[in-house]
């Protein structure tokens, strides 16, 4: 893009969406470089503001609550020093619908190649944690949990996946969340896997709150570790997450542990045909692998 003062008429409806909230708040941008296209667009605008656009607007999701529950979070981790993305300082926290679209805005980190060392991602999450519990804010008890409840409904309605496989992801739920339902809860980050761990320039950071939720530390243990245990079978950087976790100063129970890693499974797989209607079959081999390690019971 060379030039967005006009805004050029050519730029998709999302795009322009960010675009035109920016200049409204005296920000120019002088780029657009698309960092994700998916659900959600990622934008760069300028040298350090980053647009994250929600472009799946008949999603499960509606409303803006949900963002604003992100942006909230996100402010507090930032401003006690959690290893975060911080949301930009030259821009209301919003969060700003425009045509429609959601939006918010980040400053921009620099990626760095390496994969996150498995033992300072344990480490980045227990300082999360710890300043998530003083988070002044109300966030409702298992909501992710809950809402993959009437997303098995919907699953079940469009015929996504058969009846027994709807059957078995119901049953699992159930009896895990009501497990869960027995141990400590604070706010969490709710969707910690991997991939919303950034290594940059300037540290491991966590990013993406939109999942955020009450509930057992345990459960975001078992986001960052699931794909290593089961489907890599990397136990040593699992292994790694959890003992770093626990030497920083966190406690962790092994039967929630059993549980978080039982409903974690669950929330994946009843997302899947939502978030990947077209599945790769990279993705395709990932579902059946989830499905055939939660007929075993999450053994």
């Amino acid at each position: 893009m060379a030039s967005v003062r006009g805004v050029r008429t050519d730029v998709d409806a999302a795009t322009r969406a960010a675009i035109e909230t920016a200049m409204a708040h005296g920000i120019v941008p002088d780029r657009c470089e698309v960092l994700q296209n998916g659900s959600t667009l990622v934008l760069r605008l300028t040298e350090s503001l980053v647009a994250r656009v929600v472009q799946d607007l008949d999603g499960p999701r509606q409303g803006m609550e949900w963002f604003a529950r992100e942006n909230a979070v996100a402010q507090h981790l930032a401003a006690k020093g959690a290893p975060v993305i911080p949301m930009h300082a030259e821009m209301p926290p919003g969060p700003h619908e425009h045509s429609g679209y959601p939006i918010n805005f980040w400053q921009y980190v620099q990626r760095v190649e390496a994969e996150p060392d498995a033992a300072e991602a344990g480490r980045a999450m227990f300082s999360c944690h710890e300043v998530l519990r003083s988070f002044p804010g109300k966030l409702t008890h298992l909501e992710l949990l809950n809402e993959t409840s009437g997303v098995l409904d919907s699953v079940e309605q469009r015929k996504l996946f058969p009846s027994d496989t709807v059957a078995l992801l119901r049953e699992r739920l159930r009896s895990s969340s009501a497990a869960l339902e027995h141990f400590p809860h604070q706010p969490l980050h709710g969707d910690a896997h991997m991939g919303n761990l950034m290594n940059t320039t300037i540290g491991l950071l966590w990013t993406d709150w939109e999942d955020t939720f009450s509930g057992p530390v345990e459960w975001d243990l078992a986001s960052v570790i699931w794909n290593a245990r089961v489907l890599e079978e990397d136990h040593e950087s699992a292994d790694a997450v959890l003992a770093a976790y626990r030497d920083a100063g966190g406690s962790l129970d092994e039967e929630a542990m059993k549980h978080a890693m039982i409903a974690r499974a669950v929330v994946m797989t009843a997302w899947y045909p939502i978030l990947y209607p077209d599945l790769s079959e990279e993705r395709r081999e990932r579902l059946k692998r989830r499905l055939e390690w939660l007929e075993t019971g999450g053994v």
